[in-house]
């Protein structure tokens, strides 16, 4: 089954020129940023609808903005949501003049996301309400406005509920808003299909369909179609009169053909333009620009999935929205260092898991040549356990519109490869849970017939039983590795997938002994020697061992990528029980799944992974090498690497060159399914049992018998100083972009002390750019993340920078702590062209 798709979303984003105090839209033109100039506040206050209501006392800030994140971290919240605020009742007001151009024109405005349960009332008229806190939505507000060059007040009362999801969700309004002026006529918002039916090398068949909606008189129009290289040249075209009837939708359709098209993929992430215009004789009077991304996409039951005419295993990581300090904030730039950090691991796909993405993260996917599964719901008609206030509560109303519009958001991004409909949904047990699979199947099938349809199902065999499976045309399977090949016969003809996989979890710079799985320990941390995963789940190793003997799976999407704040297994609770409180383990607040910790500091496990899914050679050895109080003691040694041999040297000394596959090392495993495996002989690892002294352990690579990496560990002293390093050295002046600068603590003679726990402050010297956020990758403290200063965990800490809107310069990010040395660091905060 051969599905031609392409696609990005690409907007003009010009920002508004309006503050708090200035209330005027200046210069709008097209669609633009409303995130400017907003007032906050917290509470129940149903008079804030009214324009004439004093808001001057409120909070000033700027979108988007994420409440809960500020904090305080509290024992009377759930840690299963990060022991943070994200529930409650809130408003969002703004004042706006509209030019004088805007007379006759519609006025929309958008909303990327709102966490949750919104309302949305202009000049004190409610335009509408959206309780999903993950999907976009626009409104015409063109009918409660005032005249051009009079003051209209937007309030948008926001209400996230306690218990309303699994982990930390976010509060507010926390992705982008925009607003914009249209024609009377104008192409209805989200409306163009882009879509490739034919690909060969001579050329790509281009289908362009929308729909124009009328608010004038009827009239004859022309539909312009053009498709436009990426330096903007023409390379097809094509121009149609139609009829648009007042008060009515007129729907249109182009046929283009691309010459010599320049494929869409992975290595080369190549996007067209799709241009199209309305015109009313020679006058433009709308414009939609769409992306175009030519490829081919297949999905063999017999051999996985095909990207170009080529198989591509998926390997994959679970995502949740949020972006570890700066809360569910949709920053791009968060976002993109995220995507960065996934890809620096091997990673090609990214799953969304458990809901609808920003647009700015399937915008970055598509121009990074990123794969991604887009999912809709974590529950349907029936709540799972915890989870009181949850989506089930507005599903029966809202699930066709929330499902349609996240398809037809993100259905021209060629990144997207398929659409998920849910998430380990307990109508898995039901007899007739086929049907409402069906139901949701076919909405997505209506708007987007391109690609395939999947979920994630868990309860093995009861959906076999229920029939959920075979309303999906692929079967996403979580956490059952071992099942793959009777799973795989059962649906002979369909592609299989592993939509979660693995679920280990570990704590960055943290190395228990004895090492044996343990489900908790006292330091409320979890070893990084990446052995340990919960009851449901398995070691990474099992995985690859299955997908191995059964490479008719397309793939995996592992849990997850980055600890995310919120369910910080194994501590605080058990995942589906019926205890939404997870506070027994007080201050655990944040998971330890991911292979990258909550700032973006790989742990050891991010290596593994490495290892198994990049060429580049690489070699990574651990644990740490202080072990006060242990000379002499026995430390198991472990090296991840993607070359075929290792050699493991302990203060010079080689203990030896062990071949990675041939010298396996034994893991103790428990697997829920399986009880008989008690171990599994990992050909993924490498071991060396070391009687512990001081000084160094270096590891070797080698490939064909040549040295291609080594890596090396010192016995570090005391601490001496703090090096700091970014991760840019120039940032944007649009008051959104950052630098991620990490404090590393040293000794003398710079080497990184592992333990090092030592308060840092930060500065910032100049006047461009300012602290956002600061982060340590611990997940059992409830040090602000809003804050100054950060304790060191394991030895490193970061800090978040953030430019200032219009203000160039150069500023100095700067550091102190008790008695250690550092310098200073420069970043150029540069102005928009």
């Amino acid at each position: 089954m051969i599905k031609k798709v392409g696609g990005f979303l690409l907007f003009a984003l010009i920002a508004v020129g309006c503050s708090a105090k200035t209330e005027g839209v200046a210069g709008l033109s097209g669609k633009v940023s409303f995130n400017e100039g907003w007032r906050f506040a917290k509470g129940r206050e149903p008079a804030a609808v009214q324009i004439d209501f004093d808001d001057k006392s409120w909070r000033q800030l700027n979108l988007p903005h994420d409440w809960a994140i500020e904090g305080p971290f509290s024992k009377k919240y759930s840690a299963r949501n990060g022991g943070l605020p994200v529930f409650g009742n809130a408003w969002y007001r703004k004042s706006f003049v509209l030019p004088e151009e805007s007379a006759g024109k519609r006025v929309l405005v958008t909303f990327d996301g709102v966490m949750a349960n919104s309302a949305v009332y202009v000049n004190g008229a409610l335009v509408g309400e959206r309780p999903f806190g993950y999907i976009g939505f626009q409104y015409d507000i063109t009918d409660h406005l005032v005249a051009p060059g009079k003051r209209n007040v937007i309030a948008v009362s926001v209400a996230p509920e306690n218990y309303a999801a699994r982990w930390y969700p976010g509060a507010g309004i926390y992705r982008n808003t925009w607003i914009e002026l249209k024609n009377p006529v104008h192409i209805e918002q989200w409306a163009t299909k882009v879509t490739t039916p034919e690909i060969t090398q001579e050329q790509a068949k281009v289908q362009v369909s929308t729909e124009v909606v009328n608010h004038a008189a009827d009239q004859t129009l022309t539909l312009q179609v053009e498709v436009q290289d990426h330096n903007g040249h023409i390379v097809a075209e094509d121009s149609q009169g139609f009829r648009s009837a007042a008060g009515e939708h007129s729907a249109t359709q182009a046929e283009l053909t691309i010459p010599n098209p320049r494929r869409w993929d992975t290595s080369d992430p190549y996007r067209y333009r799709v241009v199209t215009r309305v015109l009313d004789g020679e006058k433009v009077i709308d414009t939609d620009v769409q992306p175009l991304g030519v490829r081919t996409i297949e999905y063999k039951a017999d051999d996985g999935f095909w990207l170009n005419g080529r198989r591509v295993q998926i390997q994959g990581v679970c995502l949740h929205h949020d972006n570890g300090p700066l809360g569910a904030v949709a920053n791009s730039r968060a976002i993109e260092r995220k995507l960065e950090i996934m890809q620096d691991m091997g990673v090609n796909s990214v799953r969304t898991a458990h809901n609808p993405p920003s647009p700015e993260l399937v915008e970055l996917a598509d121009r990074m040549g990123i794969l991604l599964q887009v999912e809709a719901f974590d529950t349907w008609r029936i709540p799972k356990h915890t989870v009181v206030n949850g989506y089930h509560k507005h599903f029966p109303e809202w699930s066709e519109r929330d499902l349609t519009d996240m398809v037809k958001i993100h259905r021209n991004n060629p990144s997207v490869i398929m659409w998920s409909i849910g998430n380990e949904i307990y109508e898995q047990k039901k007899a007739d849970g086929w049907k409402e699979a069906k139901r949701l199947a076919d909405i997505v099938r209506k708007a987007d017939p391109t690609r395939l349809v999947t979920a994630g199902l868990s309860d093995y065999p009861n959906f076999v039983k229920s029939g959920i499976a075979d309303e999906l045309d692929i079967v996403g399977l979580n956490y059952k590795a071992t099942e793959y090949a009777d799973i795989a016969e059962r649906y002979k003809g369909k592609p299989v997938l592993g939509t979660e996989t693995s679920s280990v979890v570990s704590t960055r710079g943290e190395y228990h002994f004895p090492v044996e799985p343990l489900e908790k320990h006292p330091s409320k941390y979890v070893s990084s020697y990446d052995n340990y995963a919960p009851y449901w789940a398995y070691i990474p190793d099992i995985e690859w061992a299955n997908l191995a003997e059964n490479p008719e799976i397309m793939g995996e999407y592992i849990w997850t990528g980055f600890d995310y704040l919120g369910e910080p297994t194994p501590y605080g609770g058990r995942d589906h029980g019926n205890k939404f409180y997870w506070n027994q383990d007080w201050p655990a607040r944040s998971s330890s799944f991911g292979a990258v910790d909550l700032v973006g500091l790989p742990k050891d496990r991010f290596y593994l992974y490495q290892s198994q899914w990049t060429s580049k050679p690489m070699v990574h050895v651990l644990p740490h090498w202080n072990w006060q109080g242990k000379v002499g003691d026995v430390i198991p040694v472990i090296a991840y690497t993607n070359a075929e041999e290792v050699e493991l040297f302990v203060n010079g000394e080689s203990k030896g060159k062990k071949v990675k596959g041939i010298h396996k090392v034994r893991m103790p495993v428990d697997l829920r399914y399986r009880k008989e495996v008690e171990y599994f002989d990992s050909p993924y690892r490498l071991q060396w049992d070391v009687a512990y002294a001081p000084g160094n352990i270096e590891v070797v690579a080698y490939r064909g018998g040549e040295e291609v990496a080594r890596k090396q560990v010192f016995t570090a002293g005391v601490p001496a100083q703090i090096k700091l390093t970014t991760d840019r050295t120039e940032i944007s002046a649009d008051g959104y972009d950052l630098a991620y600068v990490t404090a590393e603590v040293l000794d003398k003679d710079g080497h990184l002390v592992p333990d090092a726990d030592n308060l840092i402050h930060f500065t910032v010297d100049g006047t461009a750019a300012e602290i956002a956020a600061v982060g340590n990758g611990d997940s059992a403290t409830t040090e602000p993340f809003v804050a100054d200063y950060r304790r060191a965990f394991n030895g490193k800490a970061v800090v978040i920078i953030r430019s200032k809107k219009s203000s160039a310069g150069l500023v100095q990010v700067g550091a102190y702590s008790k008695a250690l040395q550092v310098a200073p660091i420069s970043i150029e905060v540069v102005a928009n062209p």
